[in-house]
């Protein structure tokens, strides 16, 4: 009896599957968003930022947090990334290698990306080491906290962010029209002088 009382109180996935399932979709991400780093193809590497975005909102989904996991996955994953697919499409950006996405600088990068990784690790671990989560408030991933909390402090970053990707759209358009005017116009004059 005690056995199915204990069966009971679970969920479908115990403690330790939650666990692995973390894990597992952590590892997934990581992969993905290293092939995205590292890929000479941009559309593929687009692509793959989608993975690693969408393993990101898994991540919050069993961390329990699904109204976060679903901005996740409307915002990042279908909006930002689809922006990135336009503005490659707009650029008229090489489908298959690009010579330009390879840099001799690649172990600098590395060395700074580290650090900076390092050095942001420790700035958050640091800051939250005596931070506290309130058990008996209200879930930190509901839609109450997360929008007093976004609505409160972060208003003017997400609508910078707003701005920045429209000017970025923009700007896509802006290059495209150039680059189409550049090779249209000796098309242009020699049909005019005949």
């Amino acid at each position: 009896m005690t056995t199915a009382t204990a069966a009971g109180s679970h969920g479908f996935l115990s403690p330790t599957g939650v666990e692995i399932a973390f894990l597992l979709v952590g590892l997934v991400t990581f992969g993905a968003a290293i092939v995205t780093v590292t890929t000479k193809q941009l559309v593929h590497a687009a692509l793959w930022l989608v993975v690693a975005l969408g393993g990101l909102a898994v991540e919050y989904l069993l961390l329990t947090a699904e109204f976060i996991a679903w901005v996740q996955v409307l915002i990042y994953v279908g909006s930002v990334v689809v922006l990135l697919l336009f503005g490659l499409m707009l650029t008229r950006a090489p489908i298959g290698r690009s010579p330009d996405a390879d840099s001799p600088n690649r172990w600098a990068a590395l060395t700074v990306a580290v650090a900076s990784a390092a050095a942001l690790v420790w700035v958050v671990v640091d800051a939250f080491r005596t931070t506290w989560i309130d058990l008996d408030g209200a879930p930190q991933g509901s839609t109450d906290v997360t929008g007093s909390i976004l609505f409160r402090h972060w208003v003017l970053p997400f609508e910078a962010l707003s701005v920045l990707l429209l000017a970025a759209l923009v700007g896509a358009i802006v290059l495209s029209r150039k680059k189409n005017a550049t090779t249209t116009t000796p098309a242009a004059e020699g049909e005019g002088n005949r």
